[in-house]
């Protein structure tokens, strides 16, 4: 799954800092149940968090080979650095001790293969942690695994010493000392401050001949482990190939690992359908195009049986001739093969508001845009096709899944259009005119499916015109044609959509309304039938508009008006065509394409976005007055990923854009490309509202702070946001996160934890959307691997059933 919209590993571009600390750490706190949230709701949520076809060890084959596709190759092998991946976190579960391993709720459960016991002994007058070392726990070359080597590890990651180039020293930072105890077994870790979150630490636990030196740390273990303690051992790093070989310890005291040899396969998401119509690989995160195509494989493209939301009808198609007919009957007789794990992702979607500038400064005009979200309607956009529970995510700091979950959105408050605008009024945004109905709608009622009260992507004022918002320009003159598009908003006004139609395709400035409203018209997995109704529905709508101008041009062929005809008349063909192109199963033989379903999305997607383009001036249509302030209308600028894994963003986006609409707000939607979305856009402050992802943690207080820390003036006059791109935070909120990371009693620092969300949500910087989507295939004869939600790997125990 490529998604640009998750700063973690391989859920999307990020700062390799906080994924290195989220992802490598992997040991959460547990937070005791609130009141209220009964066992079998809980047990119910983390039922949809996890999906790996579990099975005994009695009932797997000894041996076999398994390849699993890997985003790319791990830029270190060690996951203290700061080009640590999800790769590195994977490669670090497989071949190093971890003290504490995770079950599917998110609670911490210690690791009897390499600890006998671990507790805090001593809480005054400093918090002291005992660990006794399983005696049988020895590295690789034969050495037992010892007090020395976390007394190393501390050395190495504390920060005191600036030789070692380490990207996180939470909690190391707060040890004191760490010491033998009564033997080579027993570690004592004394805290100079307390340490809620102590679980988190020393896992992964490097041996001794890494964290020793600065060299060895630095460079050493940057390519290769030459040492390891786990299951499996690192045999090869093969950057040509682009794979990493790991095999069978042969010096592991534990239950031996069923599998013989992991070949982890650098595979970029884009290729990982074409991978599985292979059999080329064996484990697979996909987006939800690749996992509509394993679906559809299941069932004979004869079938008269109805397909269900998560199979749809995107298998291969033939192209007519006998050749192609049997390519795509091979190609779905492998994808049989697999089947797809499905769970809630430990990872959350947010709508992120920058506060930094602009009208978004003021908290009214946050809370106001947070107040027009339908959160339900957009989780059941991307959720329901999956038949994955879809309640809005009420958190900012734990996952629906998780031990101690509670929602906290009350802080902020529930969808209200009249408190949205009224917020709005408040900061001085009005509107200048009364509210106008659609055409052929009676007051006061609903608009028509397909028709909303505003499609959310008004032309793009000229602060926008370059590739940065300058908000020092404030001048909305353009000499720039509007004939180009109905409704306005030339190509040329909005750099994100110039250039882009497409010949025999709708370019992606010309998009009438019809296709913003409905749940998921992108969603590779949504309904057939609701995309091909948009598409005729839009159709008819350019038909209108083509008949409105043919009479308007009066038989003048030289005529502005006749010129509009011959292009809406175009592009009523085109939604209609599309629309068949759906209801036959049949995708366009576009160059490369070979007919595979994604090609005939992406074809699909165009026609969405030419549907989602403000309608023809023709008079029979009307919006939402924009609120404005001093005669300008209130503008926001929305930035979006451009790349073909983000479709469902898109399609979220555009959602969003319209229910702003709804209370005057204007969106310009701005595509960017993949590769500066979250550098140069998000981190670098360049956005009004974009989608991005965080991943989950149990222990917020250490790994969540830095997300919402309250932004602190440098020397220089720049500001240091940390990992708080929305730049919106209070002294309040990082109290709260101190006093939680300082306090041992559980239940008072879930408390304090919570307090701190609510203080979040008020503040309105950034609005937890839905809990994402994991979408794994597997070869259905592998067991107890797949969607592995919060769960630790337990790498041992992945393999062939006999």
């Amino acid at each position: 799954m490529t998604d640009h919209d998750h700063p973690a590993g391989r859920r999307a571009v990020c700062h390799r800092r906080r994924c290195a600390a989220l992802i490598a750490a992997g040991v959460l706190l547990p937070l005791p149940a609130l009141a209220g949230c009964s066992e079998d709701a809980r047990e119910a949520s983390v039922a949809a968090s996890q999906d790996i076809a579990p099975a005994p060890r009695s009932a797997l084959k000894n041996g076999g080979t398994l390849r699993w596709a890997v985003d790319a190759m791990p830029g270190t092998l060690n996951a203290f650095q700061s080009d640590a991946d999800a790769t590195t976190a994977r490669i670090a579960g497989a071949v190093l001790p971890s003290m504490f391993t995770i079950d599917a709720s998110g609670r911490p459960q210690r690791n009897a293969d390499y600890l006998d016991a671990a507790d805090i002994s001593t809480r005054d007058p400093k918090q002291v942690v005992t660990y006794k070392i399983n005696p049988k726990a020895r590295w690789s070359n034969g050495t037992a695994v010892t007090a020395a080597d976390f007394i190393a590890q501390w050395t190495a990651l504390r920060g005191k010493d600036n030789a070692y180039w380490t990207a996180r020293n939470a909690g190391y930072d707060r040890i004191g000392k760490v010491e033998q105890g009564a033997n080579a077994h027993e570690v004592k870790v004394t805290f100079a401050r307390p340490y809620a979150d102590w679980r988190s630490l020393f896992t992964p636990l490097y041996p001794k001949s890494v964290m020793g030196s600065p060299n060895a740390f630095n460079e050493g273990a940057r390519e290769q482990l030459k040492v390891g303690a786990g299951p499996f051992l690192v045999q090869k790093r093969d950057t040509e190939e682009g794979r990493v070989i790991l095999v069978r310890n042969a010096r592991w005291w534990g239950e031996p690992a069923k599998l013989k040899r992991i070949v982890l396969q650098s595979l970029p998401g884009d290729k990982r359908a074409a991978a599985l119509a292979e059999g080329s690989v064996d484990v697979a995160a996909v987006d939800q195009i690749a996992a509509k195509r394993v679906a559809s494989a299941r069932r004979p493209a004869s079938s008269g049986s109805p397909r269900t939301p998560a199979e749809g009808n995107a298998g291969p198609q033939s192209n007519g001739n006998r050749a192609g007919a049997k390519a795509a009957a091979a190609e779905n007789s492998v994808l049989r093969g697999y089947t797809i794990r499905k769970a809630l992702e430990p990872a959350y979607t947010q709508l992120a508001l920058n506060g930094s500038s602009g009208p978004l400064a003021d908290d009214r005009v946050r809370r106001a845009v947070a107040r027009a979200l339908d959160r339900q309607a957009l989780a059941d956009t991307v959720l329901k096709p999956l038949d994955l529970p879809s309640k809005p995510l009420g958190s900012h700091l734990l996952m629906a899944g998780q031990y101690g979950y509670a929602d906290h959105s009350d802080a902020l408050g529930e969808q209200d259009a009249g408190a949205a605008k009224a917020l709005l009024a408040d900061a001085g945004w009005k509107s200048d005119g009364a509210d106008h109905q659609q055409a052929g709608e009676k007051a006061g009622a609903p608009a028509p499916d397909g028709y909303p009260d505003e499609d959310g992507d008004e032309p793009s004022d000229e602060r926008y015109a370059g590739d940065r918002y300058d908000e020092s320009d404030e001048s909305d003159e353009s000499d720039e044609s509007d004939e180009d598009r109905p409704g306005g908003d030339s190509d040329d006004r909005n750099p994100a959509r110039a250039g882009r139609g497409h010949a025999g395709a709708p370019g992606r400035g010309d998009r009438p309304a019809a296709a913003e409203a409905p749940l998921s018209f992108t969603g590779a997995v949504g309904s057939e039938v609701q995309q091909s109704a948009l598409l005729r529905q839009s159709a008819s709508f350019y038909k209108q508009a083509a008949a409105s101008e043919k009479a308007d041009a009066d038989g003048d062929t030289g005529s502005a008006a006749y010129a509009k005809y011959k292009r809406y008349k175009m592009r009523a063909a085109e939604a209609l065509g599309a629309a068949e192109l759906i209801e036959t199963g049949q995708g366009p033989q576009l160059p490369g394409s070979g007919g595979h379903p994604g090609a005939r999305h992406a074809a699909v997607e165009r026609a969405a976005d030419a549907a989602a383009a403000p309608r023809p001036a023709d008079g029979k249509t009307s919006r939402i007055a924009a609120v404005k302030k001093n005669g300008k209308p209130l503008t926001l600028r929305f930035v979006l990923p451009d790349g073909a894994g983000s479709e469902q963003l898109r399609t979220v986006g555009r959602r969003i854009a319209s229910m702003l609409g709804k209370i005057g707000v204007q969106t310009s939607l701005q595509r960017v490309s993949d590769a500066s979305y979250f550098q140069d856009h998000i981190a670098g402050g360049d956005y009004d509202l974009a989608l991005y992802s965080w991943p989950g943690t149990a222990y917020p207080a250490t790994d969540a702070r830095p997300i919402y820390a309250k932004p602190q003036p440098a020397p220089d006059g720049s500001l240091t946001v940390e990992q708080n791109y929305t730049r919106v935070g209070t002294d309040h909120i990082d109290q709260l996160f101190d006093q939680a990371a300082s306090e041992l009693d559980e239940g008072a620092a879930h408390t304090l934890v919570a307090q701190a969300d609510a203080r979040i949500w008020a503040a309105a910087g950034s609005i937890p959307l839905y809990q994402r989507p994991e979408l794994v295939a597997t070869k259905k004869s592998l067991a107890n691997v797949g969607a592995f939600g919060f769960a630790t790997p337990r790498f041992q125990d992945i393999g062939y059933q006999k």
